[in-house]
């Protein structure tokens, strides 16, 4: 089995850029996905999907994306979890392969 996404939507916030242990970028960010259907009061719903990028690509999202820029990922999905004050926290989020610019630096800015 294979674990694939393609996402399209609009990032919520500035990505936030960091370095690992070993100097490897990765940057994280949300993206807020709209439902293809209205809910009862006919209103879109709207998810907001946390989204990992590796590398290379975790520079470039840092350098010419930002909040509410529409941008194309795809990716897999992932899941892990931690411990927190004796519960365990569980985490799903999507692990960039790819992510493509849908409009210019200009355009994005609301």
């Amino acid at each position: 089995m294979i674990s694939s996404v393609t996402l399209i939507g609009r990032l919520t916030k500035e990505p936030e850029l960091r370095r690992t242990a070993n100097d490897i970028p990765v940057a994280t960010f949300t993206l807020a996905v709209n439902r293809q259907f209205t809910n009862p009061n006919g209103e879109k719903e709207v998810d907001f999907i946390p989204v990992v990028v590796w590398r290379k690509q975790a520079e470039n999202v840092e350098e010419y994306v930002s909040k509410g820029h529409m941008i194309c990922v795809e990716g897999r999905i992932q899941t892990r979890s931690y411990e927190n004050e004796g519960r365990t926290v569980y985490i799903t989020e999507v692990v960039a392969n790819s992510v493509t610019f849908l409009e210019s630096k200009k355009e994005g800015k609301q």
